[in-house]
């Protein structure tokens, strides 16, 4: 095979009745072949979807020898079908075998044998020639060009920060440590100070980028290393950004199922994740919902697994936990002015997935100093960012949004894992 021939290649999902008598060369992988003794049909995949060849005389010896899952160029006269599933087909003319498939594979890839994840991901390049897994990372691929569209949309600025940080500069214990030129040195487990610094030149800026954090957790939904979509903007309050990531939620599932409703169908049909507004919900009144399903929390505990799960049986869908106490909130996230011990903060569920977390960040560096030393952090590993507030910080709110988790929604899947090409949890290195 030259490069003219790889050029002139017709894709699977372009040909119709329209196409009929023309000669056309195809590549793909072979997933079936039915020998009926004189005729024999080939089931041929690229990646946009299958074509029916029709092999008859010397071609179907050939295709006798050929294992499945075989890449192939085929050329033929497309003509009709009788075949329910396809248009047209192929009469095949002439076959080429590119690359020649180990027999037998590791997992099927057309998912008729059943595999277990873990065999699934020990085998993903393979696992994606699977229709349905191929389209959560289409899928995947399309919300994140959504987002940006979005993001662009609204006046954001994409940015990127670093991923190695010299300090753990947010406080918090999860972190990968690693020696960096005879330095400590970290991963950077969000992009949270780099991006309200960025606000003082650039107002309101966006990044999409992995994080990592070394939290020995063992769920579904959580990952050492992961994706989140955060961003910040300078003079918005926290329900701006509520509104912002309201329609940016909303607006995105919409154009999925409007523009792209071929691969979002391979998860659900019924299009329930389909919402017209988001409710706001205080954490006092979340607290009043879950005394009444018989789970009693205290004001100024964190809500825990079991709750989210009860409460998210009352609200299913997407909504937003508001106002939540002060404490148990980051040193930046700013309180009510007179309501001191609620912060001007979020969350963003679906069900009792969290999927989202913002709020309003103090931007007075004197205060910000107090709160560091109320958290029992120390302000002078702060000084390079403390720095900044010292040169005209505006106000300033901003949020994270964990896209892994997102996708989980977009797609129905029940496990993390499902939705991220090569994941990265507490057992997983490789592949």
């Amino acid at each position: 095979m030259n490069d003219n021939d790889t050029m002139k290649r017709t894709f699977a999902s372009s040909i119709d009745k329209t196409n009929i008598g023309q000669n056309l060369t195809f590549i793909g992988w072979i997933e079936d072949f039915r020998d009926m003794g004189k005729i024999g049909f080939i089931s041929v995949r690229d990646m946009t979807g299958n074509f029916q060849g029709v092999v008859t005389g010397e071609l179907l010896s050939n295709f006798r020898e050929i294992p499945r899952q075989s890449v192939i160029m085929v050329n033929g006269i497309i003509q009709e079908t009788r075949a329910e599933s396809f248009q047209v087909e192929v009469k095949v003319e002439k076959v080429e075998l590119l690359s020649k498939a180990a027999n037998p594979l590791p997992i099927d890839p057309t998912g008729r044998v059943i595999s277990s994840l873990d065999k699934r991901l020990d085998s993903r390049a393979l696992d994606l020639r699977n229709l349905r897994i191929s389209n959560i990372f289409k899928t995947r691929s399309n919300a994140l060009y959504l987002i940006r569209k979005y993001l662009f949309s609204k006046m954001f600025v994409e940015v990127n920060t670093p991923k190695i940080i010299g300090s753990a500069t947010e406080g918090g214990a999860d972190l990968f440590g690693f020696e960096y030129f005879a330095k400590k040195a970290f991963l950077a487990q969000s992009p949270q100070l780099y991006k309200e610094q960025l606000t003082l030149g650039l107002e309101r800026v966006f990044e999409i980028s992995s994080y990592f954090r070394a939290e020995p957790s063992h769920t579904v939904r959580h990952l050492s290393e992961f994706v989140s979509v955060d961003l910040e903007a300078a003079f918005l309050e926290y329900g701006d950004v509520m509104d912002i990531i309201e329609d940016l939620v909303i607006s995105t599932i919409k154009d999925l199922y409007a523009n792209y409703n071929n691969q979002m169908k391979h998860f659900d049909d019924s299009q329930d994740i389909l919402v017209d507004k988001i409710p706001r919900i205080t954490y006092e009144k979340c607290l009043e919902d879950l005394k009444s399903l018989g789970e009693k929390i205290e004001f100024g505990e964190d809500l825990s697994d079991p709750a989210l799960r009860k409460l998210g049986e009352t609200y299913p869908k997407f909504y937003f936990i508001v106002d939540w106490p002060t404490k148990l909130k980051p040193f930046y996230i700013l309180e009510h002015e007179k309501k001191s011990e609620l912060s001007k903060s979020f969350d963003l569920q679906y069900g009792y997935l969290e999927i989202v977390s913002g709020g309003t960040r103090e931007h007075d560096s004197a205060r910000l100093k107090n709160k560091l030393q109320e958290k029992g952090l120390n302000p002078n590993s702060f000084s390079n960012h403390l720095q900044t507030f010292e040169w005209g910080m505006p106000p300033h709110s901003g949020c994270g949004l964990g896209f892994d988790r997102f996708m989980m929604i977009l797609t129905k899947s029940t496990n993390i894992r499902e939705v991220v090409l090569y994941p990265r949890d507490t057992e997983r290195l490789s592949p």
